[in-house]
């Protein structure tokens, strides 16, 4: 009944936020409809940690701890940038527009509808129905903002994730047809890994490369990420706290749930082969385009697609080490990005700009907005104590303890280049020490940027940011029993054990 209620209530949600009642009524009903839906989506992870799968319809509507791990994820995030958008929009030029900001909000509950859908649902078919609704719910929300630049960025991602949609659909009608050679039975997460050592290899082989390369484009993996740059860079900060926390990570959940179809022969060696050059193609190729980025939310945009691959690394080295590790680095990367994306938007609010080399000495021009974005850079860095740190650490280890030197070796150097990109960018527009040249009796220039004198995030932005920055911190000290036990599920329904 949960899971039913969970797409239930975010879609009540999107229509509720259409109602002309009062500029406050649809970011409220969002935040309220996120939180409810967080709460449920708790209950379903607890329940799986205990239970081992929650059936709401079979063969349809079922969560294992994978899957529940995910949608606990997609639920925070949600959570965090509805509360974020409920300011950020605030103080943008479409808060005159009460028809854009209802708008805004519909479509943003009809996104995150779509990717609860995605764990929730268990039939193939439908898993890659709402893949697609994800794209078609969101690429209104990149264009928000309706400037060239956006409605470019908008363009190129329905496109190219289209493009890769159907690759994808070729793929899942190649398992389709394996599937019905072993006899009739749903297309279905579990029936697949059933029926995997009687589906002949080339039809398995074909479809999952298909499905990798495909679902691939929707995740970035170099070299088809080039519309994540673009699109994250021109989508308001909130959106892209949900495209690059979660929605990266609920299509990767799906590229990674066809692992356990390839246990033994050389089915293992095929799959992870391909997971360890895609993954050390994308953390390598992110990680020296972060050097020359000078927008920032194109730098944490280059950072998601490294921390893409750097998953999908974990993933093929097989073990359950290994894909503890990256189990681990899935709930970190997605609560830290989000903090990056929230970071970003505080910083554009404060300084009016996105380039990097216009922003100078910004912990004096709005101190949370620079102690924010410091602990963000830290965070999605990989330094010590943050959570990314934690989860690299697991993956390195791993792949060392497997004997797999030359891979960790590679993706250490990639680690450490990204790591370097990332806080040399940061520390700059930090504490660099910015030319102030007073304008009026309203602005000033600060650096090369043209700013209010006197900056004050609103409440709700503040919020979100406090509440994000609190698992950034913690799970690299402490990890709850109950997210310790969700993530050994998840690990061990990926196999090696």
């Amino acid at each position: 009944m949960e899971l039913v209620c969970i797409l239930i209530i975010s879609l009540l949600a999107a229509v509720l936020s259409l109602v002309p009642v009062g500029r406050r009524f649809a970011p409220a009903v969002t935040v309220l409809g996120m939180l409810a839906v967080f709460l449920l989506s708790l209950r379903v992870a607890l329940a799986t940690t205990q239970e081992g799968a929650f059936i709401a319809v079979k063969d349809y509507l079922e969560c294992n701890s994978f899957s529940a791990l995910i949608l606990v994820l997609v639920a925070f995030v949600g959570l965090t940038a509805a509360l974020f958008s409920w300011g950020y929009l605030g103080t943008t030029v479409a808060a005159t527009d009460d028809r854009k900001i209802r708008r805004y909000y519909s479509r943003f509950n009809l996104f995150l509808l779509a990717l609860l859908a995605v764990p929730i649902l268990s039939h193939l078919a439908l898993v890659w129905i709402a893949v697609e609704l994800t794209t078609l719910m969101s690429v209104f929300l990149v264009s928000f903002e309706s400037t060239p630049q956006a409605l470019e960025g908008a363009w190129k991602y329905a496109v190219l994730t289209c493009m890769g949609a159907s690759l994808a659909l070729l793929g899942i009608l190649i398992l389709c047809w394996g599937l019905r050679l072993t006899g009739p039975a749903p297309l279905t997460w579990d029936n697949l890994i059933a029926a995997a050592p009687k589906i002949p290899p080339a039809l398995l082989g074909t479809g999952f490369l298909f499905i990798l390369i495909g679902f691939g484009t929707k995740v970035g993996l170099v070299p088809l990420h080039t519309w994540i740059p673009e699109a994250y860079s021109q989508a308001p900060s909130p959106i892209c706290a949900i495209l690059s926390g979660t929605e990266t990570s609920a299509v990767l959940y799906c590229i990674i749930r066809f692992l356990p179809m390839f246990s033994g022969g050389v089915g293992p060696s095929m799959a992870g082969t391909w997971f360890i050059v895609f993954g050390l193609i994308s953390s390598g190729a992110a990680a020296f385009l972060m050097l020359h980025t000078k927008d920032y939310k194109r730098l944490f945009a280059f950072s998601t697609v490294e921390h893409m691959g750097i998953i999908l690394v974990a993933a093929g080295l097989g073990g359950f080490s290994a894909h503890f590790g990256a189990m681990l680095q899935i709930v970190t990367h997605s609560v830290t990005k989000s903090l990056c994306f929230f970071a970003a938007g505080a910083t554009l609010l404060a300084t009016g700009t996105r380039n990097i080399p216009a922003i100078r000495g910004l912990i004096r021009i709005s101190p949370l907005a620079g102690v924010f974005l410091m602990v963000a850079g830290l965070g999605i860095a990989g330094a010590p104590p943050f959570a990314v740190f934690l989860s690299e650490i697991s993956i390195l280890k791993a792949g060392i303890a497997n004997g797999q030197y030359l891979v960790i070796g590679l993706l250490a150097l990639f680690i450490g280049i990204a790591f370097f990109s990332i806080m040399y960018q940061i520390n700059h527009m930090v504490f660099g020490n910015p030319e102030i040249i007073l304008m009026d009796d309203k602005s000033v220039q600060f650096g090369r940027a043209i700013i209010p004198k006197r900056i004050i995030l609103p409440v709700t932005c503040i919020i979100a940011l406090l509440i994000t920055v609190i698992p950034v911190i913690l799970f690299g000290f402490y990890l709850p029993k109950q997210l310790y036990q969700l993530l050994h599920n998840a690990a061990a329904s990926l196999g090696g054990m």
